[in-house]
């Protein structure tokens, strides 16, 4: 009976520590797979204007008739964003765009640009409650961008400069665009391959 028990004991305390075995090995495998589908920043494509470059400058009047000026020298950063009336993912990014208009306000100044017929766009402002920011209608600064799929969102500073850019399809991806900004490179991909590289720099020269 006592052999028993202490046979099972023993069996218990090898299943325990066979266990502990797995979840360190897979928890190993977590935070590499991690490191190799970590969140992914909007999509920047090759085309435009680049990063670091100075933005093309245009003059046009917004849907209230006011003058802006794209790509100037301004007080405040300003975060472009290409939509249409027509496309959902740019209709589910919008009470992001407010909220982080609200967060960010003391440095950056959201625009929406798009192209088309006046009244669709006058009708969709009102509707979707975008009547508080500036609102272009401009077949040319689509034409300067390059801009061939959206949701598509351009960060420029205060002197005109392009800091960041690309595709945004969620919260996480408007604010990579921030970060972006924030950590000087064109991307979130960029830095984070710049930090798998120096990571694999520095493993190769303890070795």
């Amino acid at each position: 009976m006592i052999e028993s028990l202490i046979v099972s004991n023993i069996l218990l305390w090898v299943a325990v520590m066979a266990l502990l075995v797995a979840v360190i090995a897979l928890s190993r495998q977590i935070g590499i797979l991690y490191e190799r589908i970590a969140p992914m920043g909007a999509l920047m494509m090759d085309t435009g204007p680049k990063v670091g470059e100075a933005a093309p400058v245009l003059d046009l009047l917004s849907l209230d008739g006011q003058q802006i000026s794209i790509g100037a020298p301004n007080q405040h950063s300003t975060l472009l964003f290409f939509l249409s009336p027509t496309c959902p993912v740019c209709k589910k990014l919008l009470p992001i765009l407010r909220s982080v208009q609200t967060t960010e306000a003391s440095w950056v100044k959201l625009i929406f640009a798009s192209d088309g017929e006046q009244p669709e766009h006058e009708a969709f402002r009102r509707r979707a409650m975008l009547t508080d920011y500036p609102y272009l209608l401009s077949t040319e600064l689509g034409m300067q961008w390059r801009i061939s799929k959206l949701p598509y969102a351009v960060l420029i500073d205060e002197r005109g400069v392009v800091r960041s850019k690309g595709l945004v399809n969620s919260r996480e991806q408007i604010e990579s665009l921030f970060t972006s900004h924030d950590l000087g490179v064109a991307s979130v991909q960029d830095y984070i391959e710049q930090t798998v590289q120096a990571r694999a720099a520095l493993s190769k020269e303890s070795t």
